[in-house]
């Protein structure tokens, strides 16, 4: 019954054989892959020296407080720009870009003020007027006006121009929508004064309404923050409850495991069902109110999205994604009801091993714990990185200089040799970066900051693969469960993998962070040329993403399986992932009906969990909930904590399905090898328990029948 052996048995390998010693994970094993591990620890070793040389070079306070363009603090006590605290930039149409933004380095020059500009002035009209001491303000420190306009503006001394403009995280930005009259790009100005006088007016609006964006970008921003400030204990209430359903779910299905997935799937039949009747009901209620048949695209894009509540196509698109969804799910459970049957008793099976492993449950946290250390680390980093670039002052000189292009000091260039050797010359801001070798290697420092996040996130996740399969793999070969389990699996598979298989894991790691970072940096390609009209360029670029995002998910299959085999019988990886690829090739046809329909079923428990959660938030944010309608905090966007509550319930709930998916699939590995190696005789018994011998007699005539 099960030794048959299907004829393509030669192609994938050789079927594991008959060892009567083999009484599941090996406790003699050796060290594997010895070479990744130095490597890993090289790595580590030079992320310790990135991050300190980035820690003596960087200064985070740039992110929340502003400096000018000589890297002096503005508002900040005891020095001279204690009573400037706020920042200026001469030219805000170069600070359009929401990256420059975030790391403040717009090439621009930036002074400190005491107030940002509140009226429209040109330099050239205020210079013969009684606003120039007013202008004077918005110039570099100790200017002095005894130069011609075109030498103050080549030399960017003052701005070309000034526009009113509000205060926002210390920062003066435009006003752009407050008066039609002044725009501004380079040196140049729009300026219409109303009498008919008009100066160059170019292409700047486009920079101008680029600024604007950014600026309600961060109003948005401002929102959100305050959105959490009043909603959090409330989020944290949803994530809570949250985590008690998958708790509760996760407990019932040790017990009830047929009836709680039967449950599960029609839970989430009915909570589709009443998203689809919620949206037609809205859909209906808003048919012929004014203004609800406003397209999505004519709107465009708004900062308010209770705004497209109130169209009627909002509610339509709605409906239709929860419909399409809802037909996809019952086609499945209708194709797949024969399957879901016997992928039931797997599960039931599962539920037996996390019962006698029940601290398995607890390990999600040591998982979640050391990638918060791995993304505090990686954050930290790379804003010190970002902020370790300085203002370059270099030589400018309109005649013969030997001097030109050479970097200088503002401060002594007046008083210094290269001034009297070329009197003409002026020390002049040039850009944020460095000419030193650390600032060169700045952006090569940022993507292998990257790259070792990636790598320690993935060697922790298949720390805990490895430690998870140890554990599930002693209890399935236990002849006699529970009474032949070790004593503290988990934590004997945990010191095994730390001690025997760094190696082996940091290899499995690296692969997959390759390739991540390799996608990372075709988004950014993309990014620089979504502004080119090459259709080649574009239809290359899609097809390596396609390609790279298919090598990403194999590998990660790839990789779960060889964890496995490496917690069983301690080879290195390429051995142990051979293995686990032919095994899973040798059963292909077992792996189709059982290993993928639990995984779908899975999927429809963390829906289940996700979507009571997400309804519950919605109700009572929304002000709903008559019980509690004045509990609920008044908000700005009552999507902000719903949409946190949403995300945060599909994290926990996969934390705890996690452990239920690796246990699944390190029996089903064991149950394929328990088949090779034995026959179910007197002599050779089968390891696995009456359940599973059940559902082996299941899959013989699923094989037969196919």
């Amino acid at each position: 019954m099960g030794n048959e052996r299907p004829h393509y048995y030669g192609k994938h390998g050789t079927p594991q054989k008959y060892d009567p010693t083999f009484k599941g994970p090996i406790y003699n094993r050796g060290c594997t892959d010895v070479i990744c591990c130095v490597f890993l620890l090289l790595a580590i070793v030079g992320y310790v020296a990135v991050g300190i040389i980035a820690w003596t070079h960087g200064d985070p306070r740039k992110v929340i407080y502003p400096t000018d363009s000589r890297g002096e603090f503005c508002g900040q006590k005891g020095t001279k720009n204690e009573k400037k605290p706020f920042l200026f930039y001469f030219n805000i149409v170069k600070c359009a870009s929401p990256l420059v933004l975030l790391e403040f380095q717009c090439p621009t020059p930036q002074i400190c003020v005491e107030k940002c500009p509140d009226r429209y002035l040109t330099y050239l009209n205020a210079r013969s007027s009684r606003d120039f001491e007013y202008y004077k303000q918005f110039c570099v420190p100790g200017f002095k006006n005894n130069k011609g306009v075109a030498e103050v503006l080549r030399d960017g001394d003052c701005p070309a121009v000034l526009t009113p403009s509000k205060p926002l995280a210390r920062r003066c930005f435009p006003a752009i929508h407050a008066h039609k009259g002044v725009l501004m790009v380079g040196n140049e100005t729009t300026y219409e004064d109303g009498h008919g006088s008009r100066k160059n007016i170019t292409d700047l609006v486009e920079g101008a309404k680029k600024a604007n964006g950014v600026l309600e970008a961060r109003q948005l921003a401002m929102r959100i923050f305050e959105d959490y400030t009043v909603s959090w204990y409330w989020i944290i209430i949803g994530l809570v409850i949250a985590m008690a359903m998958s708790l509760l779910f996760i407990i019932l299905l040790r017990f009830l495991a047929g009836i709680m997935v039967w449950v599960m799937i029609i839970m989430v039949i009915l909570v589709l069902g009443y998203g689809i009747f919620h949206c037609y009901m809205e859909y209906s209620r808003l048919r012929g109110e004014a203004g609800s048949d406003v397209s999505l695209v004519d709107l465009g894009f708004q900062t308010d999205f209770r705004v497209y509540l109130h169209l009627r196509q909002t509610w339509l698109a709605f409906m239709i994604i929860l419909s399409i969804l809802e037909v996809i799910i019952i086609l499945l459970l209708i194709f797949l009801r024969k399957r879901i049957l016997i992928a039931i008793a797997l599960i039931k099976e599962a539920s037996r091993a996390v019962g006698y492993v029940m601290c398995s449950m607890l390990y999600p946290l040591v998982t979640f714990f050391l990638l918060c250390l791995c993304i505090a680390y990686w954050a930290s980093t790379a804003v010190f990185l970002s902020t370790s670039n300085e203002a370059v002052y270099k030589i400018f000189d309109d005649g013969p200089c030997p001097l030109t292009a050479k970097t200088c000091n503002p401060e002594t260039f007046p008083s210094s040799n290269e001034s009297r050797l070329c009197p003409n010359a002026r020390c002049q801001f040039a850009f944020y970066g460095g000419e030193s070798g650390y600032h060169r290697a700045l952006l090569g420092l940022q993507i292998f900051n990257a790259f070792m996040f990636f790598w320690l996130a993935n060697f922790v996740l298949a720390l805990g693969q490895v430690t998870l399969a140890g554990a599930f793999a002693s209890y399935y070969w236990a002849l006699r469960k529970p009474d032949d389990l070790p004593a503290f699996p988990l934590f004997s598979a945990f010191g095994r993998a730390l001690r025997y298989h760094t190696g082996s894991l940091a290899f499995g790691a690296l692969i997959l962070a390759i390739v991540q970072i390799i996608r990372v940096i075709l988004e950014y390609l993309d990014q620089r040329l979504k502004a080119a009209e090459n259709r080649f360029a574009k239809y290359l670029m899609t097809c390596l993403k396609c390609c790279f995002w298919c090598l990403e998910k194999f590998i990660k299959f790839l990789n779960r399986n060889a964890y496995i085999m490496i917690a069983i019988y301690g080879t290195n990886f390429c051995t142990s992932a051979r293995n686990a690829f032919f095994l899973l090739m040798r059963n292909i046809i077992r792996v189709a009906v059982l290993d993928k329909v639990t995984d779908f079923l899975f999927l429809l428990g963390k829906l289940l969990i996700v979507g009571s959660v997400g309804i519950l938030a919605f109700f009572f944010f929304t002000h709903r909930i008559r019980i509690v309608q004045d509990t609920a905090p008044p908000l700005n966007y009552y999507w902000v904590p719903i949409l946190t509550v949403i995300i945060g319930s599909y994290l926990i709930a996969h934390g705890f399905f996690s452990v239920y998916g690796m246990c699944v699939d390190t029996l089903f590995l064991c149950f394929l090898e328990d088949l090779e190696r034995n026959d179910g005789s007197a002599e050779r018994p089968y390891f696995m328990s009456s359940t599973l011998k059940k559902l082996l007699n299941k899959t013989n005539k699923k094989v037969a029948e196919s």
